[in-house]
């Protein structure tokens, strides 16, 4: 072992003290986003109060399906009553149990305090007689039964097909009300204005 008398600098002691002087600053640069953000992303499963797998959730009334959901990922956080879904699919069933209407979309917002429910992102809604809902969002509310669409939307049917800005509908897209209709043929659709 060789020792220097003090004074003595370590051979090659600059070198390795400014690579890790360079190497600090690296990792503090790559840490952080910017001034005044976390150096980290949260994401939901970190702040979720439970995460579940492939679920389906079944809404009756009186024994008689109402709705059934089913989730890829369900992120749930109790305090604030919110599942946050990826890979959605929504089936809505009518007062005597058939199947009315389904909705897919990449990811929604069910809340478990008022059984509203929002999808997000490729919305598609159909119903068993070829009718079509293509939106980006689209919203479910229990209280009036009723679906919206605040952003831009295709609807088509066998007989049908209008476009517009947004909606509002019964689940079984069979009452529509259209804002700024764009183009498309319709008979049953009212147009506010």
């Amino acid at each position: 072992m060789h020792t220097w008398p003090i004074g003595e600098d370590f051979p090659g002691a600059w070198t390795m003290l400014g690579r890790l002087a360079l190497m600090a600053a690296l990792l503090a640069t790559v840490g952080c986003g910017g001034p005044g953000e976390p150096p980290v992303t949260v994401a939901l499963s970190d702040t979720a109060d439970q995460v579940l797998m492939g679920v389906v959730h079944r809404v009756t009334l009186d024994g008689v399906p109402r709705i059934k959901l089913e989730a890829d990922t369900v992120y749930v956080f109790q305090g604030a009553q919110i599942m946050e879904m990826l890979g959605v699919k929504v089936e809505f069933y009518s007062p005597n149990g058939e199947l009315s209407s389904t909705v897919t979309s990449r990811e929604g917002t069910y809340r478990m305090r008022t059984g509203d429910m929002e999808a997000r992102e490729d919305v598609i809604g159909e119903s068993p007689d070829g009718r079509r809902l293509l939106t980006r969002v689209l919203r479910y509310s229990r209280l009036t039964h009723t679906i919206e669409g605040p952003e831009a939307f295709v609807f088509d049917s066998p007989t049908e097909h209008l476009e517009g800005s947004s909606f509002t509908s019964d689940p079984d897209l069979t009452n529509m009300s259209a804002t700024d209709a764009r183009r498309g043929r319709a008979t049953t659709v009212r147009i506010p204005g």
